[in-house]
């Protein structure tokens, strides 16, 4: 017979190391001593400064995050400003971040907010920080513990890099088994006091000190109590992803360009693979790709192929080889399109390859310029 639900044991927890208290103090000393206290979203902690860094932050390291903080900042220095703008706007200033479905996610969170919250994120509860696109419960407790010091748990990357190697705990993080042991330890350890320093500390600890390739144990603050140092396996955990065989996939990218330096450039579909950014059309054969240019295209003339060169997903691996083809513009008209003017480029975002090989394409025909927004992925 199973248990009434407020009976129900709460997940299995690893041994922990110290006790919070101990715990914490051991943190927050190092901290005070070692820990970074200039990023920009530390100057002014406001729910909506801090949310937008810890979008930013996931999947991507500081050092990158910063200046397109900044930017993000000066354009949309308040929630009801990117709830206003235009899609392509944001996503023209996240071009180069990657993992664009977080720019997408922002933005429409953010016009909830302004709908059903006047324009305040609800940092009252994880719950309903997490109903927004989005957030996810680590991301919801980094928001609350930051910007209004309330007890909230949060467990990025960072942190249970931290944990799994101070328990040596076996397996995948990702594995929900896993992964709720190490919550169950965060939850543990997190005070009811100097939440944004604590939080702050746990992220720095994993980024400047546990760090995935080369741990600094000789100065860590917790080698003594490390299970995977005293065992000399720190490199052993955390356990990584089992492998699965990455594919390949082709793809012809159509550079149709006028001869005024301008391409044409259509707009993916708001979900899937580069979701709402401006792509160069894509085609998976030549036979397709002949077939658009005789329904779209005035006088198109071919010009060499440019080299094939590969676009790495964190799913599957993507050869691009790019097409040349000139032509008349006047009679070149799709719905869904433009022509993108290299030497006035529009505030677009823009796919990762796709703005490289504009890059290109403007430096071939000088004095033609692109601006100078970031482009690697």
């Amino acid at each position: 017979m199973s248990q009434p639900k407020h009976h129900q044991r709460r997940p299995a927890m690893p041994e922990p190391v110290l006790e919070p208290a101990r715990f914490q103090q051991r943190l927050l000393d190092w901290f005070d001593q070692y820990g970074r206290y200039d990023l920009p979203w530390q100057a002014l902690r406001t729910p909506y400064r801090v949310w937008v860094s810890e979008i930013m932050l996931q999947q991507t390291q500081v050092a990158t995050v910063i200046g397109y903080f900044e930017r993000f900042m000066q354009r949309f220095p308040t929630l009801g400003d990117l709830a206003a703008a235009e899609q392509d706007e944001v996503l023209h200033l996240w071009t180069g971040l990657g993992y664009y479905a977080r720019a997408r996610n922002l933005h429409r969170a953010a016009q909830v907010v302004v709908e059903d919250y006047g324009g305040e994120l609800p940092t009252a509860s994880v719950e309903e920080l997490t109903a927004l696109p989005g957030i996810g419960r680590s991301t919801a407790g980094a928001i609350i513990a930051q910007s209004t010091g309330e007890r909230a748990v949060m467990l990025d990357g960072n942190v249970k890099r931290t944990l799994t190697r101070l328990h040596a705990v076996a397996g995948w993080p990702g594995r929900p088994r896993v992964e709720r042991g190490l919550w169950a330890l965060a939850d543990h350890y997190t005070p009811d006091t100097r939440l944004a320093d604590y939080t702050q500390a746990m992220m720095d600890l994993g980024a400047t000190l546990c760090t995935r390739a080369a741990p600094d144990c000789a100065i860590c603050p917790f080698a003594d109590v490390c299970v995977a140092h005293a065992r000399g396996e720190e490199r052993r955990y955390p356990e990584p992803k089992p492998k699965k065989a990455v594919p390949t996939r082709q793809t012809l990218m159509l550079m149709l360009h006028d001869g005024q330096g301008r391409v044409w450039l259509e707009q993916r579909p708001p979900a899937g693979l580069w979701g709402g950014l401006w792509c160069l059309p894509q085609f998976d054969t030549r036979e397709q790709l002949k077939d658009w240019l005789a329904a779209h295209a005035k006088a198109p003339e071919h010009e060499p192929a440019r080299p094939t060169f590969t676009h790495v997903f964190s799913h599957f691996r993507l050869e691009i080889t790019p097409q040349p083809v000139a032509c008349d513009a006047a009679g070149t008209v799709r719905e869904g399109g433009l022509w993108y003017d290299v030497n006035r480029p529009p505030a677009l975002g823009l796919a990762a390859p796709v703005k490289r090989l504009l890059t290109e394409f403007a430096a071939e025909r000088a004095p033609f310029r692109l601006d100078n927004t970031p482009g690697h992925a």
